[in-house]
């Protein structure tokens, strides 16, 4: 790994473990608040997903922040894009096998798509701005 992003991924990766930690603390709160068949039995794997997608975008997006402007919204474009049509195949390739778990499937994977890619903007601004801030005015 390039030593110029190691210790911003790493960061990263410390802060989505804690807040999935959060989530996952709230979810099982829910298993036990909500009747059963209102939560799909694979939201722990739900987790797993998003932790591993985000990563891996994140992890290509952040090699782009020192670059011009225009190539890292280039790069979020195209990781955007890739993360959507990926998530779409998981929820249609998931619902048309499990017709019975679909909406509670669906309802959890909206959720998490949301926390996860607001945490991931959150923190790509938080990035950008002191990539930029250290970077000398020419």
């Amino acid at each position: 790994m390039n030593q110029n992003i190691s210790t911003p991924y790493l960061a990263f990766l410390r802060r989505i473990l804690v807040f999935s930690a959060i989530l996952g603390i709230i979810a099982t709160g829910f298993y036990f608040l909500v009747p059963s068949k209102y939560i799909t039995p694979v939201l722990p794997f739900l987790f797993v997903f998003f932790i591993a997608v985000t990563l891996a975008g994140y992890y290509f997006l952040l090699r782009s922040i020192g670059k011009a402007f225009i190539t890292f919204v280039n790069y979020y474009l195209l990781v955007t894009v890739l993360k959507l049509f990926l998530f779409i195949g998981a929820v249609f390739l998931y619902m048309f096998l499990n017709r019975a778990d679909a909406a509670p499937f669906a309802i959890s994977f909206l959720l998490l798509y949301l926390f996860y890619m607001i945490f991931e903007v959150v923190n790509l601004v938080r990035q950008y701005k002191s990539a930029n801030h250290q970077r000398p005015e020419v």
